[in-house]
């Protein structure tokens, strides 16, 4: 016999069918037992009486979160005992045959909660637990449905989906690198992507128009509240095009979202609208507004650009000129003198997309003159031969018909928990570290064996414990 999703018992009534999945509760009434049995399309409720001898007998022991497959009859409830909020609440299933798959300790903490009032780093210790509380479950196939429709709409706006290299070069890029030591090349390591800046820069070069990637990303920051070791983003390059282009099509790529996958939220503003630095630091003091006209209202999504950034900041501790977004990110100038002149003035074809008071994208169009990308990276404080070593490569490439280029890369986390009004982008996340980076359920980062550190030629400093 085939199996029946509990979805699809209310059009079996009177069929006998084979459910399996997991058993989210028990309750006995007198002689009556009832077990709601969860799989992946929700809940169905099956009851068993000492009529039907053996699938009474075995479920005389069965707990929740025992698996199991059972074998009856789709009956209609009777009006009193319908469930309306269930989308099988109208019957139940009268048990003839039980199977138990496998059985379960007894969980933890409780599972048919929305979870917030548990302990997160308890949560993430059990993380394969937590995962099956009915919200975490919406919430990732939420994510993954946004993800089709993200892939399917840019598709369509003639984009192509291109893998670039997750072992790749360490280059300064604002965050740390993490780093993968290399086995056959002793003494030298791979890195871990901040972002595919390098590679997409170069897929334009090598004539791919238009591209985009859902890609994992890493930095090795030091612990915040709400950010990741490693994180999803979408990111879009195009060539032969402007900032408002980018923008527009960012704009309408969301609007889309919004509208087909979460009907009911409110775009308060459409277009949204373009707002230089300087005005949203001058009116709000961030470059992140929350713009919202009822700051409690979840629903309402107040989407919004950030436009004109300064190109460099003074670090003081280093006693130089950095970039504010990254190095290859195109001045509104390209007079090297002026630049020199009043750095603090020089604006970028930088940009944000705010909402709700968090940063979901951020983009800039990019420099493509090598000459010109190399006095700049000077006047950041390179010398020539640290610029040809970390970005040879790249100044190479520039040197075979590079067409103006520029893109925006949107942190995917961040953008779905606000879509999904969650309080943390763990929430939006399967596998999320905790806040201070660690993976308590697979107790990571961890040490590695002695004849690991060999074999990578490697040897492990120990820290002194200045608390000792």
């Amino acid at each position: 016999m085939e199996r029946t999703l509990s979805s699809q018992t209310p059009e079996k009534k009177g069929e006998s069918v084979r459910v399996e999945g997991w058993v989210d509760s028990r309750r006995d009434h007198g002689k009556i037992i009832f077990l709601d049995i969860r799989d992946r399309e929700g809940m169905v409720q099956v009851v068993f009486t000492p009529q039907a001898e053996a699938a009474y007998a075995a479920v005389q022991e069965v707990r929740p979160e025992w698996v199991v497959a059972i074998e009856g009859v789709v009956q209609e409830r009777p009006a009193s005992m319908k469930n309306p909020d269930s989308a099988s609440g109208e019957v139940e299933i009268s048990a003839e045959h039980l199977r138990v798959y496998s059985q379960s300790l007894t969980p933890p903490f409780p599972l048919n909660t929305d979870g917030y009032e548990i302990g997160e780093e308890h949560r993430l210790k059990y993380r394969y637990l937590d995962l099956r509380r009915k919200r975490l479950q919406k919430n990732l196939r939420i994510r993954s449905a946004s993800l089709q429709f993200i892939r399917n709409y840019l598709s369509k706006e003639g984009f192509v989906e291109i893998e670039t290299p997750i072992l790749t070069k360490s280059t300064p890029e604002g965050a740390r690198d993490f780093v993968v030591p290399s086995r056959l090349y002793p003494g030298t390591f791979y890195a871990l992507p901040q972002s595919p800046q390098q590679y997409k820069q170069l897929l334009q070069i090598a004539g791919h128009e238009r591209y985009f990637q859902v890609v994992r990303c890493f930095r090795d920051e030091d612990p915040r509240a709400d950010r990741q070791p490693e994180f999803t983003q979408l990111d879009i390059e195009m060539s032969f095009t402007n900032q408002e282009e980018i923008l527009s099509l960012l704009e309408s790529l969301y609007i889309a979202l919004a509208q087909n996958l979460f009907g009911e939220k409110h775009i308060q503003q459409i277009p949204f609208p373009r707002i230089p630095y300087k005005e949203a630091m001058e009116k709000w003091g961030t470059d992140k507004p929350d713009l919202r006209k009822n700051k409690n209202d979840p629903d309402e999504l107040a989407f919004a650009f950030i436009t004109d950034f300064p190109a460099f900041e003074w670090k003081e501790q280093e006693k130089r000129w950095d970039a504010v977004h990254h190095p290859f990110t195109l001045t509104q100038t390209n007079d090297m003198e002026e630049i020199k002149k009043d750095p603090g003035s020089v604006l970028a074809y930088q940009y944000d997309l705010a909402l709700n008071g968090y940063e979901v994208a951020g983009g800039s169009l990019r420099i493509y003159d090598p000459e010109f990308l190399t006095q700049v990276l000077e006047f950041m404080g390179n010398k020539r031969e640290d610029i040809e070593k970390q970005f040879g490569h790249l100044l190479s490439a520039f040197q075979y018909g590079a067409p103006p280029h520029g893109g925006i890369a949107s942190g995917l986390d961040r953008l779905f928990a606000v879509l999904l009004c969650e309080p943390s982008i763990r929430e939006t996340m399967a596998f999320p570290k905790t806040g201070d980076s660690r993976d308590l359920m697979m107790d990571s980062p961890s040490e590695i064996s002695e004849e690991q550190l060999n074999e990578l030629s490697l040897s492990v400093k120990k820290q002194e414990n200045h608390d000792a």
